[in-house]
């Protein structure tokens, strides 16, 4: 029997509200399936540096996350890699967060760097 999971539309309002609470935007570019929608997060660094991760799971099922693209790309190159995955899995949620620090918010480590 698999563990209970937070539906996706309430996680992501959970995190809006933390990344206002600490002065920091965070807009729903696009909203997936509410329930079990996968969440990219696209992660504006400023300066025009972007990086994207993409919601997965640990091999212990813990929540994790992956580079969709490194911290070093463009806002162009961030837009296509997400306008991929958009059209793979129309359920996907994206969230852009202006944040320097970019990786504060996550809920689980990035694998694989």
């Amino acid at each position: 029997m698999s563990e209970p999971r937070l539906r996706t539309g309430i996680w992501v309002q959970a995190l809006i509200w933390r990344c206002g609470q600490q002065g920091v935007a965070a807009t729903v570019v696009r909203r997936g399936d509410g329930d079990a929608g996968a969440v990219l997060l696209k992660i504006n660094r400023r300066g025009g540096v972007f990086t994207v991760l993409t919601q997965t799971r640990a091999p212990d099922g813990a929540p994790a996350w992956s580079r969709g693209i490194t911290g070093g790309e463009d806002e162009a190159a961030a837009d296509a890699y997400i306008a991929r995955q958009v059209k793979r899995d129309p359920d996907l949620w994206v969230i852009e967060i202006e944040d320097p620090a970019g990786e504060r918010f996550l809920d689980g480590p990035i694998l694989g760097g």
